[in-house]
């Protein structure tokens, strides 16, 4: 019983991290959290604990898709090409070193910015796709980050549910 503990202990602490992570990009997100999820199913090994764990994985699953989803969606919508999208990740790696916490967010909208002025030549233009980029992966990461938090709840229902059944 105390290695079970240990374990759940262990795995909250890792589904807050993947929440986390969902938010700030230098962690893990949701990939995290399924990993997790599976992991201490297995561990655990009851019924209870496969059924929070296969649904949380469902969900997370879920947010992470969406959110490639909604933001791929929006960079064709825009026209916005593989070399853009890699200009402003570099420049989101540099700004994550230059500016503590916000800088990878920062990086990101400006190299976007400053790819899409190179390419288009015209900065109402450039701007409005790059803003309209950063807006669609806003809300995929807003997606993203309620769906590992929701699976984060569906598994607490499943320790609550494990260690009840457990002692009874």
């Amino acid at each position: 019983m105390a290695v079970e503990i240990v374990v759940t202990i262990v795995a909250g602490l890792l589904l807050a991290v993947a929440a986390i992570g969902t938010v700030y990009p230098g962690l893990p997100g949701s990939g995290l959290a399924i990993v997790t999820l599976l992991a201490w199913a297995w561990i655990m090994g009851s019924s209870a604990a496969w059924t929070a764990a296969v649904i949380g994985s469902l969900l997370a699953g879920i947010g992470w898709s969406a959110s490639a989803v909604l933001t791929g969606r929006k960079l064709r919508q825009h026209q916005i090409p593989k070399r853009s999208i890699a200009v402003a990740t570099a420049s989101a790696v540099v700004g994550m070193f230059l500016i503590p916490v916000v800088g990878v967010f920062v990086g990101f909208g400006c190299g976007l910015l400053v790819s899409e002025y190179v390419r288009r030549r015209d900065f109402r233009a450039s701007f409005k796709a790059s803003a309209a980029a950063l807006k669609a992966a806003g809300v995929g990461v807003l997606v993203e980050f309620f769906m590992v938090c929701l699976a984060s709840s569906v598994w607490m229902i499943g320790v609550i549910t494990h260690f009840v059944t457990r002692a009874g």
